[in-house]
């Protein structure tokens, strides 16, 4: 279907350089990739249908496009990427339970706040099933991050986390894991 084919570089950039924020369902796949395609989108806000929603507490069963599309009682070609587009905008457009309250209200909320995302580099071995268990996932350092167990989390829970490490895996009052804040602008990135 896409041999042949090709992106008219005016018309994205026509489409993309008004955006205030880019929505992806999988922003941490699509980011990198449309920035390595085009630098027009690396300085753009965006966010994630994927991650920014809670799903279960609208009553959805996953988040897979597919389950939310079904789940909703809409149906579509899946997998052309402008039926998925359009079905995603049904989808983050209903209400539900909570009337004006769509979900695309609470993913440009989301959107607003900043995160923190907390390196537990040089934590011992023997803790990685605990990090693990507790959200953290594994960097071997070959996409720009330390190499080291790693969790992103809203900002007012940093404190909290921080107080965990310290106590449970370093096991050492004036351990300073690196910290590294993040806004729309700069989470997604590879």
């Amino acid at each position: 279907m896409v041999a042949g084919q090709m992106i008219d570089i005016h018309q994205l950039r026509a489409m993309v350089e008004p955006a205030d924020l880019v929505v992806a369902h999988n922003a941490g796949f699509d980011r990198p990739f449309c920035e390595a395609f085009s630098p027009i989108f690396a300085g753009k806000a965006w966010a994630c249908s994927v991650s920014e929603i809670d799903w279960s507490s609208r009553g959805f069963e996953g988040t897979k496009l597919g389950y939310l599309i079904g789940q909703t009682g809409f149906f579509h070609e899946g997998h052309r990427a402008v039926d998925d587009c359009f079905a995603l905008l049904e989808v983050l457009a209903q209400d539900g339970a909570d009337p004006g309250r769509t979900p695309f209200a609470e993913l440009y909320e989301a959107s607003q706040r900043s995160r923190a995302r907390i390196f537990a580099e040089n934590s011992p071995f023997d803790m990685k099933d605990h990090l693990k268990a507790r959200g953290y996932r594994w960097s071997d350092g070959s996409d720009g991050r330390p190499k080291s167990w790693w969790i992103e989390l809203a900002e007012g829970a940093l404190d909290e986390e921080l107080r965990y490490l310290r106590s449970e895996i370093y096991r050492w009052d004036e351990a300073d894991p690196p910290v590294k804040r993040l806004t729309a602008f700069d989470r997604f990135k590879a």
